[in-house]
């Protein structure tokens, strides 16, 4: 089967709102009262926020959510769910997820189900709302046991939902893919990359090539100096993040660290630039703390932006330079 796009760099945490006015005053980042999604019968705030405007140019949206203690009429399972997923990841990890959601057509999703189903394999599939009128699969739980399990993800906490359910514009997934135009030295074009840190890559991607049909789109790199190994997964929309799956080979490596301060889970959302100078000159006059990371392997040699943790209640944010993914 195919996989469409990565919907959004996610991150649950406290004060949604403050977040996202947390990511525009420091980073940028375009946000807007229409997306901005809150429902009675789904008791959760998320922001969809932009890092460009136009949907079609990034698709891959930045996320912070939180849900809140009352009644879910919409999903009544799903509160039990998400404290699984809470014990599952650590709750002081500075960055946890809700899902890392992906999405895939329609008739995809239903074969991907009736694969589910007739291998017996842990899943669970929310109730259809007029809020959300779509089915919603979650891999590693079930309705009468809604504690995640990582057996059939490999740890990832994946949720599915269809392509159709967020109506993207045709031009998403147009190849060639839309270039820029009318960018200033600096401006974000689109997230490019979402770090994920496992324990043991070689038994996430088994685990998530033979029970959802999900495999990274090139061969796994071992990148020695920087100490670790990457699976990239990307998608049919090549403006798309893709979902980089990483396991330190160091364990005093920048992902060897993290991995034993705070175990496995999300990790980085990069996001590219027009000039990667200028965007260090912008936060330089906003005050925000980052390091200039030069030769990194990941990149083909070129320099990053890793903007300080601190500045962004724990998150890891990161820039580079635009690179089209035409060429």
């Amino acid at each position: 089967m195919q996989y469409d796009l990565l919907l959004s760099g996610d991150m649950m945490l406290p004060d949604p709102d403050g977040m996202a006015d947390l990511l525009t005053d420091k980073l940028g980042i375009h946000q807007h009262k229409n997306w901005r999604q809150a429902f009675d019968n789904h008791p959760y705030i998320a922001h969809f926020l932009r890092v460009n405007k136009s949907l079609a140019m990034s698709p891959t949206r930045i996320e912070p959510q939180w849900h809140l203690d009352k009644p879910n009429p919409g999903d009544p399972l799903f509160h039990d769910f998400l404290e699984s997923l809470k014990d599952f990841q650590g709750r002081h990890r500075p960055m946890v997820t809700h899902a890392v959601v992906l999405t895939c057509l329609n008739s995809e999703l239903g074969g991907l189900i009736d694969r589910l189903h007739k291998r017996k394999l842990r899943f669970r599939l929310a109730q259809r709302t007029k809020e959300m009128p779509f089915d919603r699969l979650w891999f590693g739980a079930t309705p009468e046991d809604p504690v995640y399990k990582p057996d059939v993800d490999g740890g990832l906490c994946i949720e599915i939902i269809p392509t159709e359910a967020p109506m993207f514009p045709p031009e998403t997934f147009a190849d060639p893919c839309p270039e820029p135009v009318g960018l200033a030295p600096g401006d974000m074009v689109r997230v490019t990359r979402r770090g994920f840190l496992v324990r043991d890559l070689d038994w996430t991607l088994a685990r998530c090539a033979e029970n959802i049909d999900l495999e990274p789109s090139a061969p796994v790199k071992h990148f020695k100096r920087d100490g670790y190994k990457l699976a990239r997964f990307g998608f049919r929309s090549k403006q798309s993040a893709t979902l980089d799956v990483i396991e330190p080979t160091q364990w005093d490596s920048a992902p060897g660290l993290y991995l034993h301060n705070w175990g496995p889970g999300l990790y980085y959302i990069r996001i590219a630039v027009t000039d990667l100078k200028a965007r260090a000159e912008q936060l330089k006059a906003k005050g925000v703390a980052f390091e200039w990371v030069e030769g990194v392997e990941a990149t083909e040699g070129r320099p990053l932006i890793k903007v300080d943790p601190s500045e962004l209640r724990g998150q890891m944010f990161e820039f580079e330079e635009y690179v089209s993914p035409n060429q």
